[in-house]
């Protein structure tokens, strides 16, 4: 199974948009908007998990793809890393 990058998506988009969209390509596994914390409203990109051969289809077929007034990305999704870059803490000022 392959997990997919979706962005820059419109606004409007649903889990449920995203899973039918994907689903022209073959079976989705999971399809997720990610949203804001605070708002809960859609940061613009998401996920969908397919099978390997789905992906690789969809992947080709939807990279570039306007969707509403929006160019797409679509790519396979990298693993996610532990945190942020790290910083020593500063001196405070006086």
């Amino acid at each position: 199974m392959k997990s997919i990058y979706v962005g820059n998506f419109p606004w409007s988009v649903t889990d449920a948009d995203l899973s039918a969209k994907f689903s022209e390509f073959g079976n989705v596994v999971s399809a997720r908007v990610v949203t804001d914390k605070l708002t809960g409203k859609s940061r613009g990109f998401g996920f969908v998990d397919m099978d390997d051969a789905d992906a690789d289809k969809a992947i080709a077929a939807l990279s570039g793809y306007k969707w509403g007034d929006r160019e797409i990305t679509v790519n396979e999704a990298r693993p996610k890393t532990e945190g942020g870059p790290r910083r020593e803490p500063r001196e405070p000022r006086f």
